[in-house]
């Protein structure tokens, strides 16, 4: 990606955001929550028995636990970029379970920078973790590394239509991106296909969350983490007139007397080598679904 590309995301400023967003976030982190149910239902219409699982965004830890459940014997691997992220993770198991279980180690680390052998997983799990990567190519090239042959990746992230509304209204401040740049489900199955996967299964839902005001969507941004860390964000507070003005034109988007803000959600798995066709689950199918 390009040095000079204004919507080149700081690792650090990223990873500064989590680790202060941490001991906060299950509260705020709804719609985390209910991609992550989503997905772990979708793991329904797979036939796998993965002994080396990378939870590769884990958060707070509840994908990794859940993940530990679902297949007895596994040992998962949560890796986060946010320190603070982990500690959370780590802080909510029973004493018991810290004392007893070998079944999970942490790792801060960058997604786009695994530090794991080649070949070592048997799934690679992320959800809503992606957005936060640079390089598509590099973070599912990272990925497809550490995959077995004929192991199984199952993610989901950000599109486009995320944020919408916020994009729209804040573009009046062309000197500065107020709003991270997405990627096309069409880019992130290309870049799929580039990074060695076969038979990409892609599809995308729209989830709308609603406020009474601006302020409402901005403070759960940051409660979750989700803070601007674009190179071309402004690098001052904004003074008080174009917040006034930002709220001002928010308003066209009122309706039954809340403020939308919508988010593009993208689901995604595929198989690394040659496609197993045999580990789907019998009728197994994805339907295209878009709440509103």
């Amino acid at each position: 990606m390009n040095a000079r590309d204004e919507y080149t995301l700081d690792k650090a400023r990223v990873r500064a955001s989590f680790d202060r967003a941490a001991r906060g976030y299950d509260a705020a982190a709804v719609l985390q929550k209910e991609v992550r149910a989503r997905m772990l239902e979708r793991l329904d219409y797979v036939r796998v028995r993965p002994q080396h699982i990378l939870d590769a965004g884990c958060g707070t830890g509840h994908a990794a636990r859940a993940l530990e459940k679902r297949y007895p014997g596994s040992h998962v691997f949560a890796l986060d970029i946010a320190l603070q992220m982990l500690k959370i993770t780590n802080a909510a198991d029973a004493w018991w379970q810290r004392f007893f279980s070998n079944r999970r180690s942490a790792i801060c680390a960058d997604i786009e920078h695994l530090p794991l052998q080649e070949k070592s997983m048997d799934l690679v799990w992320s959800n809503l973790a992606l957005q936060w990567c640079n390089d598509p190519d590099r973070a599912f090239g990272e990925m497809a590394r550490v995959l077995k042959t004929d192991g199984l990746l199952m993610f989901s992230t950000f599109g486009p239509d995320t944020l919408k509304e916020l994009r729209e209204v804040s573009a009046a401040d062309a000197k500065h991106i107020h709003v991270s740049r997405f990627i096309d489900l069409h880019d992130l199955g290309d870049a799929l296909v580039r990074a060695g996967f076969s038979a990409p299964v892609m599809d995308a839902e729209h989830f709308t969350l609603t406020y009474d005001d601006v302020l409402g969507v901005m403070r759960d941004l940051q409660a979750i983490g989700a803070r601007n860390a674009a190179q071309g964000r402004p690098r001052g507070l904004e003074g008080k007139g174009f917040l006034a003005s930002l709220t001002a034109r928010y308003e066209q988007f009122r309706r039954d007397g809340k403020l939308p803000a919508t988010f593009e959600v993208i689901y995604g798995h595929a198989w690394k080598g040659a496609a197993a066709e045999n580990a789907r689950a019998d009728g197994a199918h994805v339907i295209k679904v878009h709440r509103r």
